[in-house]
């Protein structure tokens, strides 16, 4: 039986980087590659997003996609992609972070972080956020910048609370990959409410400064950065 399951893992594998090769693209491989410093180029297949994303769509109707998101790690960029688009066509909540968990401690690159939201999250607000603050806890880079992504998909509207940018200003970590996902976070909460710009700027002096160059662009239309240091008192 072992030696049957190993070999149905094996031939799953096989027919996904099937046909992952046939939709390479070797331009995109190099312009892919340059974008990912933290992954070895050789495992960069070279497939552009929408061809993946109908590759997803189309597999996940097949019995062999739940058998693939049980195949941890995986050796290419593309299959971890495919594995990310793959959880966000699952339709059970805890189905969903089940995978999600599962998947969060083999992603290496920003792009396949960024790249999963699975619909049914935003079905399940409440146990969604005290998910996240599990996740923002990680010792695991990507994990924590997943858990802040999944904060700016689906809390920056009207389910929004201060308390969840106090959490994302309370971070304290050296990585570059969860520092700059901060950055993004309080540009886009500032983009979306001027009025949280008082909690935005009692993070510390050197996030500040980081956080200044996404911020130029997003105060065009309200104002100079001093200016609405003024309004919060600074």
């Amino acid at each position: 039986m072992l030696i049957e399951r190993v070999n149905d893992i094996s031939s799953i594998e096989e027919d996904i980087q099937r046909r992952l090769f046939e939709l390479q693209d070797l331009k995109y491989k190099e312009f892919a590659s340059k974008l990912m410093p933290t992954i070895n180029p050789e495992t960069v297949i070279g497939v552009r997003t929408p061809d993946l994303r109908k590759l997803a769509k189309d597999y996940s109707k097949t019995p062999e996609a739940m058998e693939f998101l049980k195949i941890l790690p995986h050796k290419y960029y593309e299959e971890n992609n495919l594995h990310g688009f793959l959880i966000e066509t699952i339709k059970d909540y805890a189905t969903a972070i089940t995978a999600v968990d599962a998947f969060l401690p083999f992603i290496d690159n920003w792009a396949t972080c960024d790249l999963m939201s699975p619909k049914v999250f935003k079905k399940h607000l409440p146990e969604l956020y005290e998910k996240i603050k599990v996740w923002l806890e990680s010792d695991k880079p990507y994990t924590v910048r997943f858990g802040i992504g999944m904060l700016m998909s689906f809390y920056l509207n009207e389910h929004f609370k201060p308390e969840m940018l106090e959490l994302v200003a309370g971070i304290r970590s050296d990585e570059y990959y969860i520092n700059m996902m901060i950055a993004w976070y309080i540009a886009t909460a500032l983009a979306s409410s001027t009025t949280r710009l008082c909690h935005i700027f009692r993070i510390s002096a050197w996030r500040n400064g980081h956080t200044t160059r996404p911020f130029r662009k997003r105060l065009r239309a309200t104002g100079s950065a001093m200016k609405q240091r003024r309004i919060c008192g600074r």
